[in-house]
């Protein structure tokens, strides 16, 4: 069955998905031995067996992260969103990520930073929810930046709500980590949204706060 950089086999597929259920020392090695196959598809289907497994070591994480492939980065930093105890170099990696030209990766990112609740990522995390391009990052950072509930974090979650509808419904849900009555008064505004699900998210609030 011909085959490119983008497919796989089937069998060798059903291998690699079977690989992340098995302990049988053979399958370790073949998927440690994938993480360097040309085929990013198969990499990727390493990556998450050997996270399933925990058999990756830190230079395979840090490898993944910078992979020439979008969909490996990406993969790598979703699963590294749910690693415990990441070391501050691979933490240092994973906001390295959030300069990435792929606007996905940069997403995958910023919810692994908002997961691992990285005080150290809060400035650029308000930069990108302020200024990126793309509305999926500026929501993400959002998200990040309520679930983190730094300070320093206010002031663009703030400003998230003059910002797309979907911005502003997350910006409304980071808000319940934030206290003030500069957050009162914008709950306050935002609950004559023009935007139904708005108004739906501060009257949700409302009712968790009473």
């Amino acid at each position: 069955m011909p085959t490119d950089e983008s497919t796989l086999p089937p069998d060798l597929e059903e291998r690699l998905l079977k690989a992340g259920f098995h302990s049988d020392g053979r399958d370790d090695a073949f998927l440690l031995e994938s993480l360097e196959s040309r085929r990013p598809r198969q990499r990727v289907l390493a990556l998450r067996a050997g996270s399933r497994r925990a058999l990756l070591a830190r230079e395979h994480w840090m490898r993944a992260l910078v992979d020439p492939q979008v969909e490996v980065r990406r993969e790598a930093l979703a699963l590294l969103a749910y690693v415990n105890d990441l070391d501050g170099g691979l933490l240092a990696l994973v906001r390295g990520s959030l300069e990435d030209d792929d606007a996905l990766v940069v997403d995958a990112a910023i919810f692994a930073l908002g997961e691992h609740l990285d005080r150290d990522a809060v400035e650029r995390l308000a930069t990108i929810a302020l200024e990126h391009d793309d509305a999926r990052c500026r929501e993400s950072a959002v998200a990040s930046l309520g679930a983190i509930g730094d300070d320093r974090g206010r002031a663009a979650v703030l400003a998230a709500l003059e910002d797309k509808p979907p911005v502003r419904r997350r910006a409304i849900v980071a808000l319940s980590n934030f206290e003030g009555p500069d957050v009162d008064a914008a709950l306050e505004r935002a609950a004559n949204d023009r935007d139904w699900q708005v108004r739906a998210a501060v009257d949700q609030l409302n009712k968790e706060v009473d």
